[in-house]
């Protein structure tokens, strides 16, 4: 399954959504969702911590301006990777 944070993980539901992730998903932090990835985070453990493969998309990290404040750990996406994963995957949930 994809699963796709759109939303500050500040502001979600993120103990349900970690409780969902299975090591076969794909979750990538959209909009707002960046805020998750950012260094040094409790967010950020939690998601490192999780089975699933955790992205960010690159356009709204630069939109935010808080591309040195995003933690190696997670892979950037473009746009272009973002519909790759939403075609590997036909389910998706929306946080």
């Amino acid at each position: 399954m994809l699963h796709l944070l759109m939303c500050s993980p500040y502001y979600s539901d993120l103990n349900s959504l970690l409780l969902m992730l299975h090591s076969e998903d794909d979750l990538i932090l959209l909009q707002d969702g960046v805020l998750g990835a950012l260094e040094g985070s409790r967010t950020l453990n939690l998601l490192l911590a999780s089975p699933a493969t955790v992205w960010v998309l690159a356009e709204d990290v630069k939109a935010r301006g808080l591309i040195r404040q995003i933690a190696t750990e997670i892979t950037p996406v473009d746009y272009l990777g973002f519909i790759t994963l939403t075609e590997k995957h036909q389910q998706q949930m929306t946080w």
